[in-house]
């Protein structure tokens, strides 16, 4: 495991008692197997990340599940909300990536946009995790948009997890794109919101970043709800 993620996992616990939104990317590029052609696609990978991550998660907090890519009526309308934050979240979100048939563009602002607002930010805490292979390819602008939503917000706090993360080359006129030019843009959603910003390549690094970002961890141990801080 990369030493970034190690220092992830020894920082201070986070907050851990409120409702959190997990925002998955199941665009077309998650059926693609990258530049090793022996690898399991991304969307295999997240599946199995989930299944390892999610049952050691679900007891810190509620947790929903929105999904963006596949559906819709334009490559850009794929947006499902597969349930709003339960108690037990680890089989449905476990069989709602299992049934995720990757298709369409990256409509990742609008997607977060409506994870905020099902946690009602603007009154309440709330955490949203993003994991995206990606940048925005539905015209949104992730640094507007974080910075409005931490504007408005009580306490919002966005974390992004960039699994095999790849640039779009075809995005060079996005002025968010110069910004973070050589990462994928939604980092500025983090980074307006005090977030934290993960890179995750493999599986075990992945989960790692799901337990950091959905539980609440002191030192290198998960600890469950009511448990020390947060």
């Amino acid at each position: 495991m990369r030493a970034a993620l190690l220092a992830l996992l020894a920082t201070p616990a986070m907050p851990c008692t409120h409702d959190a939104m997990l925002v998955l990317d199941g665009s077309g590029s998650m059926a693609e197997i990258g530049y090793d052609t022996g690898a399991a696609t991304r969307i295999e990978d997240a599946r199995a990340a989930l299944r390892r991550a999610m049952p050691q998660v679900e007891p810190f907090r509620r947790i929903g599940l929105i999904a963006y890519g596949p559906g819709g009526a334009g490559s850009c309308d794929g947006i499902t909300l597969h349930f709003p934050p339960v108690e037990a979240s680890a089989a449905p979100a476990i069989a709602a990536a299992e049934g995720l048939d990757p298709g369409g563009l990256t409509p990742l602002s609008r997607s977060v946009e409506r994870a905020a607002a099902l946690l009602s930010h603007r009154t309440e805490p709330a955490t949203v995790v993003l994991v995206t292979d990606g940048n925005e390819t539905c015209g949104g602008t992730p640094c507007a948009l974080g910075a409005r939503l931490a504007a408005e917000a009580a306490d919002l706090t966005i974390h992004v997890i960039g699994f095999k993360a790849t640039r779009d080359f075809f995005s060079w006129d996005n002025p968010d794109q110069q910004i973070y030019a050589g990462d994928t843009v939604a980092k500025c959603l983090s980074d307006r919101t005090g977030g934290l910003f993960v890179d995750a390549d493999t599986v075990d690094e992945l989960v790692a970043a799901l337990n950091a970002t959905l539980g609440c961890v002191i030192g290198a141990i998960p600890l469950p709800l009511g448990r020390g801080m947060g």
